[in-house]
């Protein structure tokens, strides 16, 4: 990526000096809006000449529409990364400084009636009609974009679809804002008999923490390292309701209730959409991917939710019957604290399986090891650890390199949870890279997570869903990382939202095959591999709940198609908040406590303008399809090259250079197996 020399300036900023390897060493929240101000300076300059200029061919105008807003994106990533990475006020100022400003900036690009004009002239030319596919889709897509953004709208209405978009990127930042706050905000000191049943890593982690806070006792916060165990191991209860009512109570307290921006997001996104000419926010944004619309999204759900519910009812009467057993016939009712515990113990006694003896055999950089490993063999790929600077003292950078040799792509690792750093896990792209004129140009991304961290002597010892995180992540940067599209934006993850998952959920598969845990599954102290008893026991365990956990997904997928499609914000007294509770509770295994407000810490949904706002149902439909593509892994071999190189040759290196249910059949010889995932599931009668 070239810098913009031409900015004298600015000249001392690094965001205007962003190279492959970006000095985060030097950026600093000051640097954010004067570093945005002139690159959307220039980038409006060259709108313009774009919009004017006279003769086009596809290299002077398509490909310079692709990359004009390429070191805007970068700095725009940059920026957003840090705030969520190492969040402080500053950062929090910067961000809202730009938001406005690049909103304007690309509501206004759809917008643009001269560039509009431009784009439909080079259409009717004799080398618009001649372009090899992918271009030729770039050029279909590109128009449908322009369209769907509102292009074609009247003055009036353009003017109001800008304030819409600059009102929500601002409502959607405040949801997320509070949400990091309200996380890093909680904290509970306990002494060490409360935490009677916790695993000892646990204790001691939690231990260390307080006296790095100067106090006694044990330092208990919302993070999932420590919440997580202390739901699923605490004896004492009244412990289990204090956490579960404060993780569940972020995003609904004074100060940063996200309830109220729920409705004003909702509000937002219907009138969006129908300035645009959709019916609702489902049709708007499903459009163009997989599902085509909500409709037909909400009928994958409830068609599971269907089938998948006789499972999910015998295995409450089942766990209730256990409870009662145990605690007697007049214990409590079960409550949303209690169910991770009772559940746990139930799958101890049944199986004789507790994932705390997985562990030790998941130290981190073994896992990483091992994954690396795995798609070498698969994918022909390798991965080395080099040295860039970072964000923060535990960051980590790498190169991977293809088959020959070449340099394809770089990605750091931030893997630990920081009360300045976001929850939940994810991967980003950077720079965008492939073939071009000159060359092939490598790809720069992340993998974030919030994993258990080392603890004094004990490195990072992983939980089996945490490895699972590791593998997941990485799939979606090997979708960014092994694209060769030459077209930017038609690139790596920039695919139809149902499809985006299919490359990391596939990747969770390796995780249970016996042949890649030898590669890395090894006790922290001994060595030494995992047992094959404990490999039976997790095998057999694998489907323990599995309706719970489909049902889980299940209720986030429709409460989230429930809201943008039939629920109406502009009825009086609309109330989303009691709406998601009532959908919510008729896939939860316990009674909702009344002023249950998951939705309102819902990032997924409303910390960005689109997200997976009407599109969390995708990770159930990828994962009908990684079920039934992994299908051909377990086949032909998990690490046979060949199905890796195809698998690499129809979806990984394609991006959206075709249609994704092409590249699927391209890869499977068929169309998708509906039945692949309940099977895996075991939620299929025998």
């Amino acid at each position: 990526m070239t810098s913009l020399q031409d900015a004298p300036v600015q000249s001392e900023n690094p965001l205007l000096n962003v190279g492959f390897r970006i000095p985060f060493d030097r950026i600093r929240p000051e640097h954010a809006e004067p570093a945005v101000d002139a690159l959307l300076a220039a980038t409006r300059e060259r709108l313009e000449q774009l919009a004017r200029s006279g003769e086009r061919d596809y290299a002077n105008f398509m490909a310079d529409l692709d990359t004009l807003t390429e070191q805007l994106d970068t700095v725009r990533v940059i920026v957003s990364h840090l705030d969520g990475v190492v969040s402080s006020p500053e950062w929090q100022a910067a961000k809202r400084a730009i938001l406005p400003k690049v909103t304007e900036f690309y509501t206004g690009l759809s917008l643009h009636s001269g560039l509009w004009a431009a784009l439909k002239g080079f259409a009717q030319t004799e080398g618009a009609r001649s372009l090899d596919p992918v271009r030729a889709r770039h050029l279909r897509l590109t128009i449908d974009d322009f369209r769907r953004e509102g292009a074609d709208l009247p003055g009036d209405q353009k003017a109001r679809l800008l304030e819409v978009n600059t009102r929500l990127a601002g409502v959607t930042n405040d949801f997320s804002k509070n949400v990091l706050e309200a996380t890093a905000a909680f904290e509970l000191y306990v002494d060490g008999s409360r935490l009677a049943g916790v695993p000892e890593r646990v204790k001691e982690a939690t231990r260390r923490d307080a006296e790095a806070h100067g106090k006694e006792g044990h330092r208990l916060t919302l993070h999932q390292p420590v919440a997580e165990p202390i739901l699923t191991y605490a004896d004492d209860r009244e412990l289990r309701r204090e956490l579960w009512l404060a993780q569940n109570s972020v995003g609904s307290q004074p100060g940063r209730d996200n309830r109220p921006l729920v409705l004003d997001i909702l509000r937002l996104r219907r009138e969006q959409a129908r300035i645009l000419g959709f019916r609702d926010f489902a049709d708007y944004v499903l459009e163009d991917r997989m599902a085509g619309g909500g409709e037909r999204a909400l009928t994958f759900e409830r068609d599971l939710e269907q089938r998948v519910r006789p499972f999910f009812e015998r295995e409450n009467a089942e766990l209730e019957a256990f409870y009662r057993e145990q605690a007697g016939p007049d214990a409590p009712p079960l409550e949303a604290w209690d169910v991770a515990y009772w559940a746990e113990k139930q799958r101890q006694a049944k199986y004789d399986f507790d994932e705390e003896a997985l562990r030790p055999y998941f130290e981190l950089d073994r896992v990483l090891a091992g994954l690396f490993e795995i798609v070498n063999r698969v994918f022909g790929i390798t991965v080395r650890e080099t040295r860039a600077p970072g964000w923060h003292p535990e960051v980590r950078y790498y190169d991977i390199l293809d088959e020959g040799g070449t340099h394809v792509a770089s990605f750091y690792t931030d893997w630990f949870p920081r009360d300045t750093k976001r929850s939940g896990a994810w991967m980003n792209g950077f720079v965008t890279g492939g073939p071009r004129e000159h060359g092939v140009e490598p790809h720069l991304g992340l993998m974030c997570g919030n994993m258990t961290p080392p603890s004094g002597d004990t490195p990072a010892l992983l939980s089996l869903r945490e490895v699972e995180t590791v593998f997941h992540e990485f799939g979606h940067l090997l979708h960014h990382a092994l694209s060769r599209v030459p077209v930017r934006s038609l690139s790596g993850t920039r695919v139809a939202w149902d499809f985006v998952e299919l490359p990391s959920q596939i990747m969770e598969n390796w995780v249970t095959e016996r042949e890649a845990l030898d590669l890395f599954a090894r006790h922290y102290q001994t060595g030494k591999r995992l047992p094959g008893e404990l490999f039976e026991r997790l095998i057999a365990a694998r489907n323990y709940r599995a309706a719970n956990a489909t049902m889980r997904q299940l209720s986030f997928g429709t409460v989230d198609l429930v809201l943008h499609v039939e629920f109406d914000p502009e009825v009086p007294g609309a109330d989303p908040i009691r709406v998601a509770r009532e959908v919510m509770g008729r896939f939860s295994p316990y009674r909702l406590p009344e002023g249950y407000a998951r939705i309102a810490q819902f990032t997924h949904l409303f910390s960005n303008p689109v997200g997976y706002g009407a599109g969390y149902y995708s990770y159930k439909w990828a994962e009908v399809l990684d079920a039934d593509a992994f299908s051909r892994f377990a086949r032909e071999g998990v690490f046979n090259r060949e199905t890796g190189r195809a698998f690499f040759t129809a979806i990984l290196s394609r991006g959206n250079s075709a249609d994704a249910a092409d590249l699927y059949r391209e890869f499977m010889g068929r169309d998708p197996d509906a039945e692949a995932l309940l099977r895996r599931s075991g939620l299929v009668e025998a």
